[in-house]
């Protein structure tokens, strides 16, 4: 304990508050909540016997505490989430990757209101709904919303309709096609749709199409039906559990992939929906910890707040009558109760949402085993069919790309563990092969230029050539002749039925048409491919817009790159005006005029060719 805690122990208060403990670095590590700050923070610091594992490394490592004093346990409680994720101490339970939730919002607040995800919670008057874990589930649902209600999707109302209008996917409230009035009917329609009060939506819907069908106004009323149609169809994935009411349901379950809660949404008594959320830093704590700490976390960030929330088990007396009354607060319209289910259809919910959890978990584990039975799984098996005595954990594959010598190129990919490292890739514009196509001798160049002078310990375990026999021979003749202390395994993979040819082996090794083994390799040789591909391709294209600029008075090698550098495609060069050519560095006014006025010309060409082409048919 250093002596600025010890100072600090001495003057605590008595009031509620949060504490935030720091280590030698100043870093926020744990955030607390207390009733009296002088007996909470104080116990950390006693005999530790009774502390767990994870508290007694918390506690070496501080350094420093601050506390924060509130006027209510309920000030305290909404203080401690704020704190929580703003600084995501390393002690703390915490939803992960919780900044990256999505929201569905709709702008109330304005005269015709729109609907999109966003992730960011302001308090600018709109209704949130969420937060959601999967965004792909939510865009596709923003999508059926959008089917089902015309809303309008541009940030500012224009002064004529966009296309959304003409495909019918809007009302063009821009230039009045629509009253206020009527547009906020159906936001109302989609609040309730987002709510998963389909019910209210069927009746609404069924009450204007029938007074629109008694005005005449068929067109309206056609349009409802659709809307009706589409609304009873999402009705019927819905099954009603509860009978009424709206309720979460939670769920819980841990494994060695560690800790997931799954939440059921029923809204009017229908599941409209679930989400799971993974927790970090619960390896160590009880479940009714890891349950508050969730519920206070989310409930922190969630748009709505049901009257009833089911728990898998029971939580602390103290703890749920101050959840209770923060809940209650948060929601400001009815009280809100934390109930746990001991039988019937309730108690049935809470345990398929427990059941969905657990299953979570063992989808995780699969895949995480899928993963490494493709990646180091992959990486023995390999190992083993090609008998090397090392695991090829870091592999180095080389491939050349060209078109009949012009622009040749190599890559060299590397993978480690299975997976590609990026950050190590390497491209080699070849220099001895210039207007003549020779793969061999390509591979002897860029072959010495990586591993001639290469310290050992920067050696791969495994080196790759795209090639049969005639590549793997070249590579070798500069590995083992001019780099004699290299003595890392090479083999060559031939295109044609992926056949491996090792070192001095005349017959190649077939890989299984079904292993990891194969997969691997064909990975890592379509990965090289796929970059020296690239790169020769960027090439060809610089070299093409060099020789266009060729043509053009004034404009000179220096100005060509400086051109290049600067708008970095030919296209964009054409598109530019006299202005923007001008600004590009070593570039004059006279010398934009010449580039501007020269594709100005090539495109009168074109277009006068092209109506003389039509000419000569029309006769």
């Amino acid at each position: 304990m250093t002596e600025i805690v010890e100072e600090k122990l001495k003057l605590l208060p008595d009031s509620p508050g949060v504490y935030l403990m720091k280590n030698e670095q100043g870093r926020i590590i744990y955030v607390g909540k207390a009733v009296v700050l002088k007996n909470r923070v104080r116990q950390y610091f006693q005999s530790n016997k009774n502390h767990s594992p994870k508290v007694r490394a918390m506690v070496s490592h501080i350094a420093d505490f601050e506390t924060i004093m509130t006027g209510t346990e309920v000030e305290a409680l909404i203080l401690e989430c704020n704190l929580i994720k703003k600084h995501r101490p390393h002690y703390n339970i915490s939803l992960k990757d919780d900044k990256s939730y999505p929201y569905v919002k709709v702008t109330v607040q304005e005269e015709f209101p729109r609907v999109f995800i966003t992730r960011r919670l302001t308090r600018d008057g709109s209704r949130y709904f969420g937060p959601y874990t999967n965004a792909t589930a939510v865009k596709d649902s923003l999508k059926l919303l959008r089917r089902l209600f015309p809303l309008r999707t541009c940030k500012h109302l224009q002064d004529r309709p966009c296309l959304e209008f003409h495909i019918k996917r809007c009302l063009a409230p821009c230039v009045g096609n629509v009253s206020e009035e009527d547009y906020r009917v159906m936001i109302k329609a989609v609040l309730l749709f987002l709510e998963g009060r389909t019910d209210e939506v069927e009746k609404e819907l069924t009450f204007r199409m029938e007074k629109a069908a008694e005005d005449y106004n068929f067109e309206l009323a056609a349009r409802l039906r659709d809307q009706l149609l589409a609304v009873q169809k999402v009705a019927e994935k819905q099954n009603i559990i509860t009978g009424a009411g709206d309720q979460d349901a939670i769920g819980l379950a841990r494994s060695e992939m560690g800790v997931c809660v799954e939440i059921f949404f029923i809204r009017s008594g229908k599941m409209i929906g679930r989400e799971h959320f993974l927790l970090g830093g619960s390896e160590e704590e009880k479940d009714e910890d890891i349950l508050l700490a969730f519920m206070q976390q989310y409930y922190h960030r969630a748009a709505f707040v049901p009257r009833e929330i089911l728990l898998p088990l029971e939580i602390p007396a103290e703890e749920q009558l101050l959840l209770e009354e923060w809940l209650t607060e948060k929601k400001g319209k009815a009280q809100v109760h934390l109930i746990r289910p001991q039988r019937g259809t309730k108690r049935d919910i809470v345990s398929m949402a427990a059941s969905n959890a657990e299953k979570y978990l063992q989808d995780e584990a699969a895949k995480l085993k899928q993963a490494n039975e493709q990646t180091m799984g992959a990486v023995r098996e390999l190992g083993q069919y090609l008998g090397l005595s090392k695991l090829p954990n870091r592999m180095e594959c080389f491939d050349i790309s060209h078109i009949q010598g012009s622009e040749t190129v190599a890559s060299m990919v590397v993978f480690e563990g299975g997976l590609p490292k990026k950050e190590d890739y390497r491209r080699f514009k070849i220099q001895s092969t210039e207007g003549k196509p020779d793969d061999f001798l390509s591979m002897r160049e860029v072959t010495t230029r990586r591993y001639v002078g290469l310290p050992e310990e920067e050696l791969p375990d495994l080196i790759v050539i795209d090639g049969g026999k005639g590549q793997l021979s070249s590579a070798l003749e500069i590995i083992r002749q001019q780099a004699g202390h290299l003595q890392v395994p090479v083999v060559g993979l031939a295109k044609q039925f992926e056949l491996v040819f090792r070192e001095g082996e005349s017959e190649p090794v077939v890989l299984p048409r079904h292993s990891q083994a194969l997969y691997l390799i064909q990975r890592i040789r379509d990965e090289a491919h796929r970059f020296a591909i690239t790169y020769h391709r960027k090439l060809r294209g610089k070299r093409n817009m060099v020789s266009v600029l060729d043509h053009i008075v004034g404009i000179g090698p220096k100005r060509r790159q400086a051109l290049w550098a600067h708008f970095g495609s030919l296209a964009k060069i054409k598109a530019a005006g006299v202005e923007e050519l001008a600004s590009a560095p070593g570039m004059n006014r006279p010398a934009a005029e010449a580039v501007h006025n020269f594709f100005l010309m090539q495109q009168k060409l074109i277009e006068g060719k092209g109506k003389d082409n039509q000419v000569g048919e029309d006769n």
